[in-house]
């Protein structure tokens, strides 16, 4: 029992070695991969994440995997997102079979319970969002959206005000729901300032 309390010096060197290591690798494979690794703008970074901080713990607190294996296996999950990333970018099947769609929660002040039930969200779940983004009257609200990340959007506006553009949904299931004088469907092209 004692064991879960104590550690040798030499295991708390071999966890601070790792450690550093592991950050260095991850500092290094960010950098050669760009500034999406760490995005969350789909279902499959939010995986991504995930796989890495897992494999991270594991290299850091165990023996195995060694930090070699995990550095490789860094790499690989490094490597499986930009390949990924450039299947998304070229096929749009790929990205229909990849990622989830964005769901529509609220249409203005009204809450679409269906949807919601599908996506898992209570009401209280919805309210806590709105508070969030400062909503101070439920006639502010334009739109609430679930994305593809499981984060949740919130368009508001005066009421009155700007219509929001329906690019702006653009493939957000149950957005054709939204009131028609509440959506601006012009092109930006045909808008005047």
């Amino acid at each position: 029992m004692s064991d879960w309390f104590t550690a040798s010096p030499e295991s708390l060197l071999a966890i601070a070695l790792s450690a550093v290591g592991a950050y260095a690798g991850v500092l290094v494979y960010t950098r050669l991969a760009g500034l999406r690794s760490f995005a969350k703008m789909s279902s499959f970074d939010f995986a991504m994440t995930i796989a890495i901080g897992s494999m991270l713990a594991s290299a850091i607190l165990t023996q195995t995997p060694s930090l070699l294996q995990a550095l490789v296996g860094l790499g690989a999950l490094y490597a499986l997102q930009r390949l990924v990333g450039w299947v998304r970018e070229r096929f749009a099947w790929a990205q229909n079979v990849i990622d989830n769609e964005p769901l529509l929660l609220m249409d203005g002040a009204e809450m679409l319970r269906d949807n919601m039930t599908r996506a898992s969200v209570t009401e209280d779940d919805v309210w806590a969002k709105l508070r969030e983004a400062n909503v101070l009257d439920v006639s502010q609200v334009r739109a609430v959206v679930m994305e593809t990340t499981g984060d949740i959007s919130v368009l508001h506006g005066e009421p009155g005000g700007t219509p929001l553009q329906g690019r702006i949904l653009r493939g957000v299931r149950g957005a054709d729901r939204l009131v028609a004088g509440d959506v601006d469907q012009r092109p930006a092209t045909d808008r005047t300032a």
